[in-house]
């Protein structure tokens, strides 16, 4: 296929698709590095164009839904030409660093599963689902990354990607029932607590769904824990980076815990002046420690393992030059 080479163009357009559809997310990419920042901006772009095929689908039928996910694929691939920004730098990304087709396969793959399913019985279906859904995102933004990435560390980036995804889906059930009728959370997890899917769906709060909801906010911070214990293995100009979206993301719980895990109800959704916060802390103690690990004890919103919720390490006062460096940067950016 005989394309033209992405052009400034092209990433800027790809960085207005991530500034306008995720902003916590865009912050913590401001501070990656050019190397990684500008292809970071790319594959953004291409998920959230594959998924708004299955998430904002307009008119179009589920049979024309997995064509143009099927188009997408192929042009991701390189298997059909294309004029699209975003498309077109997926593709030539995947030729200059190496991306393997099969991820780019496995995430369509999930953008399809949403086309038909919206439910999951038990952790382990969603867990199917989350192998491509954020795991093969993962995979491919470790390849413009950190290349060299030793396999110990691959388990580390598949914990953090299930986090992340996992922090979105318990945030998002309130707005997953109404826009697309589907519930991430699994059906299992609801009944173990005496709560029923027709709950969830009507949006019943009680006493089950609320501990459903902490069952599945602690497998994720599990799973954030596990993640950043592997970040001493990415490249030290990254690293900060993906600690920070860490803890932007890891934020929801505390507001998630603020609202006594309601989330039928509420929407936790990070203000500017809570990313602000969280820039702000997690580079006070980067500062401090170089440390990502005793960074993000101190920094996020999850409790140290064996530390019950509200009892954070986190120190308060002033934010010290650096922190307020990027506090102020932040400001910046905010609309």
């Amino acid at each position: 296929m005989n394309q033209p080479r992405p052009t400034k163009s092209h990433v800027a357009r790809s960085r207005a698709i991530q500034q306008q559809t995720g902003a916590t997310f865009h912050v913590a990419t401001r501070v990656l590095p050019d190397r990684a920042r500008h292809p970071t901006y790319v594959l953004y772009a291409f998920f959230r164009i594959a998924d708004e095929v299955v998430d904002d689908p307009g008119d179009a039928t589920p049979a024309e839904q997995r064509d143009r996910l099927e188009t997408i694929r192929a042009t991701a691939k390189g298997e059909r030409d294309t004029d699209d920004p975003v498309l077109l730098a997926t593709n030539r990304l995947r030729e200059e660093y190496g991306m393997d087709d099969a991820e780019i396969d496995v995430f369509i793959d999930s953008m399809l599963t949403d086309v038909e399913t919206n439910r999951y019985e038990t952790y382990e279906d969603l867990e199917a689902y989350l192998r491509g859904s954020s795991v093969a995102v993962a995979e491919m933004l470790i390849d413009v990354m950190a290349p060299e990435l030793p396999a110990a560390a691959r388990p580390h980036a598949k914990a953090l990607a299930e986090a992340f995804q996992l922090t979105n889906f318990i945030r998002d059930v309130s707005e997953d029932i109404d826009r697309y009728d589907r519930i991430y959370l699994p059906i299992a997890t609801f009944e173990q607590y005496g709560a029923s899917e027709r709950e969830v769906r009507e949006k019943v709060f009680t006493p089950g769904v609320a501990a459903a909801v902490l069952h599945e906010l602690e497998r994720a911070e599990e799973r954030y824990r596990t993640g950043v214990e592997g970040i001493p293995y990415l490249p030290e100009d990254v690293q900060f980076g993906v600690l920070l979206s860490a803890v932007l993301y890891a934020e929801h719980h505390r507001l998630i815990r603020r609202h006594g895990y309601d989330v039928l109800s509420n929407h936790p959704e990070l203000s500017w002046r809570d990313r602000l916060r969280a820039v702000a802390r997690t580079a006070l103690h980067w500062q401090i420690t170089k440390d990502p690990i005793v960074t993000f004890e101190r920094a996020s919103a999850i409790p140290k393992e064996g530390k019950p919720a509200g009892s954070s390490s986190t120190t308060s006062g002033p934010l010290g030059p650096v922190s307020k460096s990027v506090a102020d940067t932040l400001l910046r950016w905010s609309p």
